[in-house]
């Protein structure tokens, strides 16, 4: 594929600080809608504007070869739906207009709902659509949806990248930190209602590595992904005709035991762990043999190795 511009909505976020230089590195024109955070690389286009601004989504797409959507927002009721599902569709109604040969969507997989619901076998590419409780969810699914009918209605040419939850840096460690971890904004990254015994830990600043378990004290397993598996995606997703009209699982090469996560991060540090039972959730693996046999994806970051540079990036930083 001949992709000389890219036209980027979200290149000053968690993922396009990352995918934007490498962009550069191959040399293409990128062009950025700036809307409140400018992007620090140098060689890229800013467009200053809104993607809730029709006129503003015309000027950064007008004359791209590609379009790549990673803006969205979190649990925020007064803009979810402007910027990540009206957005969108600005985004997309802006391709309509030019001669685009492939639009990339950031997806996550929340639009498959995870471990909020049972998953009684992998969860790849073809599971149904079901968002967990929240806006977030809600929005990576009509997000993915738009995209797919543009295809059918106009013919805009699409690449999903579902990832999994990201980590960079060292936010690894406070996912499993009890004191960093107890009352987060989103649905399902918290503990629960704590019990006194440990409420009073938590009080005393008594720092803990946090077990989930279900009701029964199983440790639940799940997926997450490494920025860096992310961005060796996006480089094989970019200007691929095999990924054109096609969606991929973005994960890490295997789902994670917390105990054994635990543990791990436990001898590392020598801060003790504990066990936390969270009902309500379900253990759950995504399937990436899709990513690894259509595009070569070969993620290379698993629990430990992520463990490992989360404590090595802590201990620069301090």
């Amino acid at each position: 594929m001949k992709i000389r511009t890219v036209a980027v909505f979200g290149a000053s976020g968690k993922i396009g600080r990352h995918v934007v230089p490498l962009m550069l590195k191959r040399g293409l024109h990128v062009r950025a809608l700036v809307h409140r955070t400018p992007v620090e690389e140098d060689g890229v286009e800013s467009i200053s504007g809104s993607i809730t601004d029709p006129a503003s989504c015309r000027r950064v797409v007008a004359g791209a070869d590609a379009v790549v959507q990673l803006a969205t927002t979190k649990e925020a009721p007064d803009t979810f739906f402007d910027v990540s599902v009206r957005g969108t569709l600005n985004v997309l109604e802006a391709c309509r207009d030019e001669d685009i040969q492939q639009f990339i969507l950031l997806g996550g997989d929340a639009a498959f709902g995870i471990w909020f619901y049972e998953q009684p076998i992998p969860i790849d590419e073809n599971h149904r659509h079901m968002a967990y409780p929240g806006y977030y969810a809600f929005t990576k699914v009509m997000e993915e949806v738009m995209v797919e009918q543009y295809q059918i209605q106009y013919g805009i040419p699409y690449s999903i990248l579902r990832s999994s939850w990201v980590f960079e840096r060292d936010d690894l460690l406070g996912h499993f930190s009890l004191l960093e971890n107890v009352n987060p904004e989103e649905e399902g990254h918290g503990f629960g209602d704590l019990d006194e015994e440990v409420l009073a830990l938590v009080e005393a600043g008594q720092e803990h590595i946090v077990v989930q378990t279900d009701e029964s004290g199983w440790p639940y397993h799940r997926h997450i992904v490494h920025i860096d598996d992310v961005v060796q995606a996006f480089g094989r997703i970019l200007g691929n005709p095999t990924a054109i009209n096609e969606s991929f699982n973005i994960a890490a090469p295997a789902p994670f035991d917390y105990r054994q996560a635990a543990e791990y991060l436990s001898q590392r540090t020598g801060t003790p762990t504990i066990d936390l039972a969270i009902p309500g959730y379900h253990s759950f693996e995504i399937d990436i043999n899709k990513a690894r046999s259509m595009l070569g994806y070969a993620p290379e970051n698993d629990i430990f190795r992520m463990i490992d540079r989360a404590l090595q990036y802590r201990a620069r930083a301090n």
